[in-house]
């Protein structure tokens, strides 16, 4: 045991994912600093095995335990590297709260994550999701992902343009056994126009009474719509959407709007796929609300799968499973899991 890092085996790990499911490792190592990596990964346990990363455990369903080592960056310091004025660049450690660096950007004026307030996790799992919410993605604003490269066993520097990020997608997400994001350093301009045409963005800061919001406004606003509209894991565990929109083609759009006109449809970045709401798919088939055991939909948003209290992993698999199946009856739309799940295989 070092300075660098922890270990403990036999880990639960029960408390260290949002749905609350139980779940154990066979070993757990904290990571509290990059030069850790290194030294951790000549233990041949984690040299020979393929580690599980773990950050908040907000985007992931623990289905089984995980066999072998489980690795947690705890690392969590926030720092202004440079301003030029214009902009400044800030690094976040991966161990960081996510909305407490919402809150830590717009302290210092620094526009830009008003959007994407109050996602629940850490840094380190933004840039592998490429986190999005309320017309903003975090790609917009980062600039290099500081990762350990388990192929060449050190740390590198992967610039934005080398991430893929796509729709809740990156090389790190496609690659995940190979990196382990320790750090994230993201540019932001002190100009920024605000993104208020989303999701009610403008009605709740019309209820706020705000007439020329702010951008911290903003995400007071952001936080109140999705107070109202998303359950609090802590209260009830949950990973928030556990579905993806679903990205269709045009032609099959089309056919679906004109059966159901009031289907919500959105934008690619493409002129040959549209962008489909999940959550109306799924109410459409009545599971808002619904609760088979302890496993349940919330009965806030029809995309969050709930944990009430003991559902195991694999029964709020199953559940999803079932969902999805019942989608791709009524509509012949497939659905896919926003969170890794460990232990078993998506196939529903």
């Amino acid at each position: 045991m070092t300075d660098a890092f922890t270990l403990l085996d036999d880990a639960s790990l029960e408390g260290r994912n949002t749905f609350r499911v139980a779940a154990r490792a066979a070993l757990l190592a904290d990571v509290n600093h990059a030069d850790g990596f290194a030294e951790l990964f000549r233990y041949p346990v984690f040299e020979a095995g393929n580690p599980l990363v773990l950050g908040g455990g907000s985007n992931l369903l623990f289905a089984g335990d995980w066999p072998g080592p489980v690795l947690s960056i705890r690392a969590h310091e926030i720092r202004i590297v440079e301003d030029d004025g214009d902009s400044a660049l800030v690094r976040a450690e991966a161990g960081a709260e996510w909305n407490d660096l919402v809150g830590w950007t717009l302290a210092r004026n620094l526009p830009g994550l008003e959007n994407l307030a109050l996602i629940p996790g850490t840094v380190g799992a933004a840039p592998i999701q490429n986190i999005g919410a309320y017309g903003v993605e975090v790609r917009e604003l980062v600039e290099t992902v500081e990762a350990w490269d388990r192929d060449v066993g050190a740390i590198k520097r992967v610039p934005a343009v080398d991430c893929d990020f796509g729709y809740r997608d990156s090389r790190f997400k496609r690659e995940h056994d190979r990196w382990i994001v320790f750090a994230v350093e993201f540019r932001f301009p002190k100009q920024r126009e605000l993104r208020l045409d989303y999701a009610g963005i403008r009605d709740e800061l019309q209820r706020m009474g705000v007439e020329q919001p702010t951008h911290r406004q903003v995400a007071e606003a952001v936080s109140r719509v999705r107070t109202a509209k998303l359950p609090n894991p802590s209260l009830l565990g949950n990973a928030g959407s556990f579905f993806k929109n679903p990205v269709v083609s045009r032609a099959q759009a089309n056919d679906l709007l004109a059966k159901h006109p009031d289907l919500p449809n959105y934008a690619t970045d493409d002129d040959i796929t549209r962008k489909l709401s999940a959550a109306w798919l799924i109410e459409r088939g009545g599971w808002r609300g619904k609760r088979i055991g302890d496993a349940g939909v919330s009965e806030q948003h029809a995309l969050v799968l709930v944990n009430h209290g003991r559902a195991h992993g694999a029964q709020i698999l199953q559940l999803a499973r079932d969902i999805a199946r019942d989608v791709r009856h009524r509509f012949d739309v497939e659905l896919e899991p926003e969170p890794r799940i460990i232990g078993a295989d998506w196939n529903p």
